[in-house]
């Protein structure tokens, strides 16, 4: 099978045969700046806690995963949009500063706002790899020991955090408030017998959801929040809701995600070529036909620091002159 380069475009992450670079976020889409790259790899999914966390290996191809819970003020401007309309404790004011995750959202708001910001809500996999970090099999995001000062849970300040609170509390892969603030809605359907029957490549969640009470199937929740306690925190930890139901709702958020793009093998090789020839270029001073080159090697590899680099030094010979 060809092999493929994972290429995060803007943010400029590209994985080359195991290898990463990174470009400015400035490059970025908006609402992109603040997504973490998780690469392709593979870790042990669920617990030994429950019954419906039963142990298995997962594997995982790139993906993109908002840094941060979805802000009120985020969620603002989707409203702002599309007309959509308020969720439920809006005007609460514990809960509705600009910079804190916004609550009282069903799974088909959070769905609606994903779709609106080019995005979709993650898999469970894609929450739960996020969660545990390049070791990939983390108790707690930030280790396997409980700490009270990396998460807010157990209604220990009476309210949501900012997005960005707990810095100390972060994930392997940077990814924050992963344990405690709020409850995070994720794209798949709960069936407590899932894990037992999961494919191992890009599982998607069972095909439908577990009746919970007789009141319809239910979409899976992660993470726990500001009102739950430590046991929640967890990071294989599932919890539950009708997806049209917010009846949890100060405690209910989300954030997004997106597939990483691809580019293949004979595409990166054609733009290591074009940067060659605009570095044989620049060697007989032909800068015009050097920033040509370069710009088609920058088509196939928009965030290559090195190929940003050269054309910056072109750019800097073409005003000389």
């Amino acid at each position: 099978m060809r092999s493929q380069t994972v290429l995060q475009v803007g943010m400029g992450v590209a994985l080359m045969a195991g290898a990463i670079s990174v470009a400015g976020a400035a490059d970025m889409p908006s609402s992109d700046k603040d997504m973490v790259l998780v690469p392709k790899g593979e870790f042990t999914m669920g617990s030994s806690h429950h019954s419906d966390e039963a142990r298995h290996q997962v594997v995982l191809d790139a993906y993109l995963i908002d840094k941060f819970e979805a802000s009120n003020a985020r969620y603002k401007e989707f409203m702002k949009s599309t007309g959509h309309p308020a969720p439920a404790y809006w005007d609460d004011p514990r809960l509705s500063k600009a910079n804190q995750p916004v609550v009282g959202v069903s799974w088909t708001d959070a769905s609606a706002f994903c779709k609106w910001d080019a995005k979709r809500l993650p898999t469970e996999a894609e929450w739960e790899r996020a969660a545990k970090g390049p070791q990939g099999d983390n108790h707690y995001p930030w280790g396997h020991t409980l700490d009270p000062k990396k998460a807010n849970y157990g209604q220990n300040i009476g309210h949501t955090t900012p997005v960005d609170s707990y810095p100390e509390g972060v994930s392997g892969f940077g990814v924050y408030n992963m344990a405690g603030n709020v409850f995070e809605w994720v794209e798949d359907w709960y069936d407590q017998k899932f894990y037992k029957e999961s494919s191992a490549l890009n599982p998607r969640g069972a095909e439908k959801g577990y009746n919970f009470a007789n009141q319809g199937p239910v979409k899976v929740l992660r993470g726990g929040s500001w009102l739950a306690p430590e046991s929640s925190l967890h990071t294989s930890h599932r919890f539950w809701n009708q997806p049209d139901n917010n009846s949890y709702g100060v405690g209910l958020g989300f954030r997004c995600a997106k597939s990483a793009q691809t580019v293949s093998d004979e595409a990166m090789q054609a733009g290591r070529d074009a940067f060659i020839q605009a570095l044989v270029a620049m060697g007989a001073e032909k800068n015009a036909d050097a920033m040509a080159s370069i710009e088609k090697a920058l088509a196939s590899d928009p965030g290559n620091k090195e190929y940003l680099a050269t054309r910056d030094l072109i750019k800097k010979s073409m005003k000389k002159k």
